[in-house]
């Protein structure tokens, strides 16, 4: 396995190498050696948590506030356009984001780091999307970003075919002061949140 940084700092992709044979293939998903060469202390994750999604499902933009939320996504089978916004107000990349597709057949994943959004749309007929966060849920932290905000203009690969009555009712950016307020006042010079 390797790893290697993205456009936006902070961001970091893990791709394997899976072993293929006439069965099918076999692959290591996580490696806490790796992760602790690319910065990431692997004890700190809690939870592992899987959404299943069908052909055009979009979820996201999700953020945790308060002490924020840093994940490690991976589909472990299908495929997906996942979606990283970088809401560090220290950020060089601040308010900038980036795509990556996770594959089933690659099992890349993605770690995104506490003050970053996460959304994704599912571009095969069932995606299985795991996630690995290093704290626990707690629903009053929970914020949601519309996934056609214009300012960030992201442009989704397929029509929405299913979105939650949340996620479809997200406000944009320009609408969020006070709760991203709560992101930003946490944030220090580099953008991650303080304890």
């Amino acid at each position: 396995m390797r790893w290697s940084p993205t456009s936006i700092a902070g961001v970091l992709e893990f791709t394997p190498t899976p072993h293929v044979d006439d069965r099918g293939f076999f692959s290591r998903t996580f490696d806490a050696d790796v992760a602790r060469e690319a910065g990431i202390d692997p004890g700190s994750f809690l939870q592992d948590s899987m959404s299943r999604s069908r052909l055009g499902v979009i979820r996201g933009l999700h953020i945790r506030v308060g002490e924020g939320e840093s994940k490690l996504v991976r589909c472990s089978s299908g495929r997906v356009f996942d979606v990283v916004v970088d809401l560090r107000p220290g950020s060089p990349t601040h308010l900038e984001w980036l795509s990556v597709v996770l594959d089933g057949d690659r099992q890349n994943s993605v770690y995104i780091p506490a003050g970053c959004a996460h959304g994704f749309q599912a571009l095969t007929e069932t995606a299985d999307t795991a996630y690995r966060i290093d704290r626990r849920h707690d629903a009053h932290e929970d914020l949601t970003i519309a996934h056609d905000d214009p300012r960030l203009a992201i442009p989704w690969p397929l029509p929405v075919s299913a979105m939650s009555r949340s996620d479809a009712t997200a406000p944009p950016l320009s609408q969020l002061g006070t709760e991203l307020d709560r992101i930003w006042a946490r944030a220090g010079a580099d953008g991650r949140p303080q304890g």
